[in-house]
C-alpha cells in the first residue's frame, strides 16, 4: 500500500508539472493562442504557393504605384489575409486532387483536402513581404527617386537592383543571429503578433450566420471600388474639403487656419478613404488608446506649439515662409535651388551655397525635426525607466526558465540551420562591399560606411528587438544615422542615405523579420517554410518594387515635380520630397551648417535634452503619487512622436484618421461589439481593396490615355494662399505683399 501512495502521489506531481508546462507564462498569449498542434497539417501547397506569390506581387505592385500620389495608400497583409480566405476555400473545392511525384517529395497532391490555417499563415507572410513588412514598398526604393526624380542624376538599373535587394535582405543575417534570444523564449511574446493570431483564428472558426465574413467582404469591396471613382476622377475635391478657404477666400491666415493640405486643418474633412488611411495605415485596426495618444501629441503640435511658435515669437522667422510645407527656403522667402548647389561630382558646390545663404524651414518643418529628436531621447529614457527591470527579468527568464508549451511544439519541426543565416549574411555583405567599391559613383557609400552602418545594426538589433517583444514600442533611430554620417561626411547626400538604409532600415527589418518568426512561432509554421517564405517574397517584391518605380520615373514626365506637372496631377511624391530634403538636410549641406554653429537652427538641439528628461519627470511623478493610476499612461515617446510621419502626411490625414478611429474603436467597440468582432479588420481590407483596385484602373483606363475633366471639382482644395508668407516685405508670386 505504501508504494503504491508513493506511485500516485509522483503521478500527481507529473500531472500538475505538465499543466504548468502546458501553458505559457504571459497571460495576454494564454488567451490568445492556441495550445495545440496538428503537425500533419499540409503547409506546402499548390494554394499557398499561388496565392502566396499572387498575394507579394500584387501588394508590391499596388503599393509601389501609389507611393508617388499625394494621397498614398500602404495595404498592409491584413487585407490579403481577409481576401486570401475566401479564395482559398474556392481553390479547395474546385481544384482537383491530382498527384505528382517530385524528387525528395514523394508524392504531392494539387488539392490535399480543406484549406488550413497554416497555409493562411505563410500567404499573409508571402503579403507581408509584397508590403515591405508594413512600410508599403522597400525602403531603398527612395535612393532611386531622388537621384532620378530630383536631383535629375543617373543610376543604373543593376546598381538600383543591388541596392534595394541588399538592404532587403541584410536583416535576414541579423534576424538569424538573434533569433534564438527574441523568439523562442516564452516571456519574449511580441504583442503585436497577437492581433494577426486573434484575426486568424476569427476567420479560421465556423460560420453560420446569414451576413458570413467572406460576403460582408465583397459587399464591402464593391461598394469602396465602385465610390472612388468619384474622388479618384470626377470629384477630386472631395478629397480635401477645406471650407475655411471657401468662405474667406482672400484671406491668407484664415486659409493658414483652415487648409487641410499646407495649414492647420481646422474644419478641414475628406469623403475620400485614400486621404484616410494613407501614411498612417487604417485606423480601424489602430487601438483607441494609441489614437488618444497621436490625437494628444498632435493637437499639442499642431494646435500650440506652431501657433505660439509662428504668431506668438515668430521663431526663426517663421512668417518669411509658409507655416506649414516641407520644402527648403532662402533667408527671403524663396524655394532654395537645390540643383544650384551640387557639383558635377554629387557633391556640395560651396560658392554656389555661400551665394543662396542658409536653408531655412517652415515652423512646422523645424519643429518637426525638434520633436523628433525629442521623440528618439524620450523613448530610450522611457523605455529604460518604465520597462527597463521588465525587459532585464524577461530577458533572465528566457534563459532560465523552461521552455513553453509553444517552444515545445514547435521542436517537433526540423530547426532552420546557423549556416543558413551565416551563409546568407556573408553573401550579402559581400555583394554589398562590390556596389560600394566598383559602383561608388553611383551610390557614393565608401566600403567603411558600410562597415559602419552594419555594425550600428547589429549593435542595436538586440536591444530593440527586446524592446520590441516586451513593451511593442520600436525606438525610431533613423536620425541619429542620418546625424551621424552628416556629421562624418558632409557634402554628400547619396552616400547619407545609403547609410541610413544600411544602418537604419537593415535594423528594422530584421525586427520584422522577427516578429513574423514569433507569428511562425504561435501558430506553429515549419521554421525552414517560414525562412524560405521570407526569402522569396523579399525577392520578389524588391524586383517589382524597382520595376514599378522605375516605369513611372521614365513614363510620367515632370515626375514629382507639382510647380511642372499639371494642375490636378496625383504624381506629387510627398514620401519622397521629404527623403530628399532629408538628404539635402543630412547629406549635401550636413548637420553643421543647419543644426550647428554655422545653422539657423542650433537650438533644436536642446530637443533631445528635454526629451530625455521628461520620462524621468513623469516616473519621478509615479513614484511619489503611486495611486494615481493615470500618471504612467501619460507615454512621453507617443506623445512627441505622434507626428513622426508630418511630413508627408497633412492636417487632413490625421484628423480624419483620428475621428474615423475614433467612430469605428471606441463608439462602435464599445456599443456595437458583436459587430466590430465580426466585421471591423473585414471592412478596413475592404476599404484598402477597393480603393486600390479602382486607383490602378483609373490610371490604366484614363490617366494614361490623357483623359481628363475640367471644373471646380477638380481644382484641388481652393486653398492658394495657403502657402503664402506673412512677414512685412516678403515677396512671392501669387502672394500679397504685406
Amino acid at each position: 500500500m505504501g508504494g503504491g501512495g508513493v506511485t500516485i502521489s509522483t503521478a500527481a506531481m507529473e500531472v500538475e508539472d505538465a499543466e504548468v508546462d502546458d501553458v505559457s507564462p504571459i497571460e495576454e498569449v494564454r488567451l490568445t493562442v492556441s495550445n495545440t498542434d496538428d503537425p500533419t497539417t499540409p503547409v506546402w501547397t499548390f494554394r499557398m504557393w499561388f496565392l502566396g506569390l499572387l498575394s507579394c506581387c500584387l501588394l508590391s505592385f499596388l503599393n509601389q504605384f501609389f507611393a508617388y500620389r499625394t494621397e498614398p495608400l500602404i495595404i498592409t497583409q491584413i487585407t490579403i489575409q481577409v481576401a486570401s480566405l475566401p479564395l482559398g476555400h474556392f481553390m479547395a473545392r474546385v481544384l482537383p486532387e491530382t498527384k505528382f511525384r517530385f524528387p525528395g517529395l514523394g508524392s504531392v497532391s494539387l488539392n490535399p483536402g480543406p484549406f488550413n490555417m497554416k497555409e493562411h499563415v505563410l500567404i499573409s507572410i508571402f503579403a507581408n513581404a509584397g508590403a515591405a513588412f508594413g512600410n508599403g514598398s522597400a525602403y531603398a526604393v527612395g535612393i532611386v527617386n531622388i537621384i532620378k526624380a530630383f536631383y535629375k542624376r543617373k543610376i543604373s538599373f543593376a546598381a538600383s537592383w543591388l541596392l534595394i535587394i541588399t538592404t532587403q535582405v541584410l536583416g535576414y543575417g541579423w534576424a538569424g543571429l538573434m533569433r534564438k534570444y527574441v523568439v523562442e523564449p516564452a516571456h519574449m511574446w511580441w504583442p503585436s503578433t497577437l492581433v494577426q493570431v486573434s484575426l486568424f483564428r476569427a476567420l479560421h472558426e465556423k460560420e453560420d450566420r446569414r451576413m458570413s465574413r467572406a460576403k460582408f467582404f465583397v459587399i464591402a469591396l464593391i461598394c469602396s471600388f465602385t465610390w472612388y471613382t468619384v474622388p479618384g476622377y470626377f470629384f477630386p475635391t472631395i478629397t480635401n474639403i477645406s471650407w475655411v478657404c471657401w468662405i474667406f477666400s482672400k484671406s491668407v491666415t484664415a486659409q493658414q487656419i483652415g487648409s487641410g493640405l499646407q495649414g492647420l486643418g481646422i474644419g478641414a474633412f475628406t469623403l475620400d478613404w485614400a486621404a484616410v488611411a494613407s501614411f498612417l495605415f487604417s485606423p480601424l485596426i489602430c487601438p483607441f488608446f494609441a489614437i488618444v495618444n497621436v490625437f494628444l501629441g498632435y493637437a499639442l503640435i499642431m494646435y500650440v506649439a506652431i501657433p505660439i511658435g509662428y504668431w506668438g515669437f515668430n521663431l526663426y522667422n517663421a512668417k518669411n515662409f509658409p507655416i506649414f510645407s516641407s520644402d527648403l527656403f532662402t533667408a527671403g522667402g524663396q524655394t532654395y535651388n537645390i540643383s544650384a548647389i551640387v557639383n558635377d561630382r554629387f557633391e556640395i558646390n560651396m560658392p554656389a551655397y555661400e551665394q543662396q545663404g542658409r536653408i531655412n524651414l517652415s515652423m512646422f518643418f523645424a519643429l518637426t525635426y525638434g520633436f523628433g529628436f525629442s521623440a528618439i531621447a524620450a523613448t530610450l529614457t522611457h523605455v529604460i525607466l518604465f520597462y527597463g527591470r521588465e525587459i532585464y527579468d524577461r530577458f533572465r527568464a528566457s534563459y532560465k526558465g523552461k521552455p513553453d508549451i509553444h517552444t515545445r511544439l514547435m521542436k517537433k519541426y526540423a530547426d532552420i540551420p546557423a549556416w543558413w543565416f551565416h551563409i546568407l549574411l556573408v553573401l550579402t555583405l559581400t555583394v554589398s562591399l562590390i556596389l560600394c567599391i566598383v559602383l561608388n559613383d553611383q551610390v557614393q557609400l565608401p566600403w567603411w560606411g558600410l562597415f559602419l552602418g552594419c555594425a550600428m545594426a547589429f549593435i542595436f538589433t538586440l536591444p530593440v528587438s527586446i524592446i520590441t517583444a516586451t513593451t511593442n514600442q520600436t525606438p525610431g533611430l533613423n536620425i541619429i544615422t542620418e546625424y551621424m554620417m552628416g556629421l562624418i561626411q558632409p557634402g554628400k547626400p547619396i552616400s547619407n542615405v545609403c547609410f541610413k538604409v544600411y544602418g537604419y532600415m537593415s535594423m528594422a527589418q530584421a525586427v520584422s523579420f522577427l516578429a513574423d518568426f514569433k507569428l511562425g512561432h504561435y501558430m506553429k509554421i515549419p521554421p525552414r517554410s517560414m525562412f524560405l517564405v521570407q526569402f522569396i517574397g523579399t525577392m520578389v517584391a524588391g524586383t517589382i518594387n524597382l520595376g514599378v518605380a522605375w516605369w513611372l520615373l521614365e513614363s510620367i514626365k515632370h515626375i514629382c515635380d507639382p510647380d511642372q506637372l499639371p494642375a490636378n496631377s496625383p504624381w506629387t511624391c510627398p514620401s519622397d520630397r521629404v527623403f530628399f530634403d532629408a538628404s539635402v538636410i543630412w547629406g549635401l549641406v550636413g548637420p553643421m551648417r543647419i543644426f550647428g554653429p554655422n545653422g539657423n537652427y542650433g537650438s533644436l538641439n536642446w530637443f533631445f535634452f528635454a526629451g530625455a528628461v521628461g520620462p524621468f519627470i513623469v516616473w519621478l511623478l509615479h513614484k511619489a503619487f503611486p495611486k494615481q493610476s493615470w500618471i504612467p499612461l501619460i507615454n512621453l515617446p507617443v506623445l512627441l512622436g505622434a507626428t513622426g510621419m508630418m511630413p508627408p502626411a497633412t492636417p487632413l490625414n490625421f484628423s480624419s484618421w483620428i475621428i474615423v478611429g475614433t467612430v469605428f474603436n471606441f463608439f462602435v467597440f464599445r456599443y456595437r461589439k458583436k459587430w466590430w468582432e465580426r466585421y471591423n479588420y473585414i471592412l478596413s481590407a475592404a476599404l484598402d481593396a477597393g480603393v486600390a483596385f479602382m486607383g490602378v484602373m483609373l490610371y490604366f483606363t484614363l490617366s494614361m490615355e490623357n483623359k481628363s475633366i475640367t471644373w471646380w471639382g477638380t481644382g484641388g482644395e481652393h486653398c492658394p494662399l495657403a502657402s503664402c508668407p506673412t512677414a512685412k516685405g516678403v515677396q512671392v508670386d501669387g502672394c500679397p505683399v504685406f
